[in-house]
């Protein structure tokens, strides 16, 4: 008789394990649903930033083109090509703003201290949110090769987390190195 009340203590002790560890993955896949909310938004507001300052003649011609093309293949992109979009957003962002002589050009046309703020502000929150997003997908990732996780499907049916991988180097000359993040 003791056997069976051991053994459904040790039932009752395993099915609290696996209900914990379900939880615990539930809670780390909202984590990561609300870190990827926080990256797209940042992404676009980024994209939206250098759009502007694309369409406000602010910039000559050239780099209005470059800039221009770039924003919007990054807000137009589907999710297949999201990173290269993005990548070559900051690659666009580089080029335009890679010297302090054009970002010292723009400060000095009126309104375009405000532009350089909001864009400086945009770039900057990029790296952080990506930095979130990636880490609750590793966190996600360790939970969910667990053999219990495994074995008992506590994942459901939700897809396996991937990072997000990009070129997010911001332009040296907004960003200067050294500057607080």
């Amino acid at each position: 008789m003791t056997d069976w009340i051991w053994a459904g203590v040790a039932v009752v002790l395993f099915a609290v394990y696996l209900s914990w560890t379900a939880g615990r993955l539930d809670r780390l896949h909202t984590r990561l649903d609300t870190a990827r909310a926080a990256l797209d938004a940042q992404l676009l507001r980024r994209a939206s930033v250098a759009q502007e300052l694309a369409t406000s003649s602010l910039l000559d011609p050239a780099a209005s083109i470059l800039l221009y093309e770039a924003s919007h293949a990054a807000r137009q992109a589907d999710e297949e090509h999201r990173e290269v979009a993005e990548s070559e957003l900051s690659q666009a962002l580089r080029a335009v703003f890679g010297e302090p002589v054009q970002v010292a050009e723009l400060r000095a046309v009126p309104g375009g201290e405000e532009v350089l703020r909001d864009l400086t502000s945009a770039i900057r929150r990029v790296p952080m949110a990506r930095r979130f997003h990636n880490d609750a997908v590793r966190a996600a990732r360790a939970l969910r090769t667990h053999r219990i996780v495994r074995y008992f499907r506590l994942a459901g049916r939700a897809p396996f987390p991937m990072a997000f991988e990009m070129d997010d180097e911001a332009p040296a000359a907004l960003v200067p190195q050294g500057s607080p993040a």
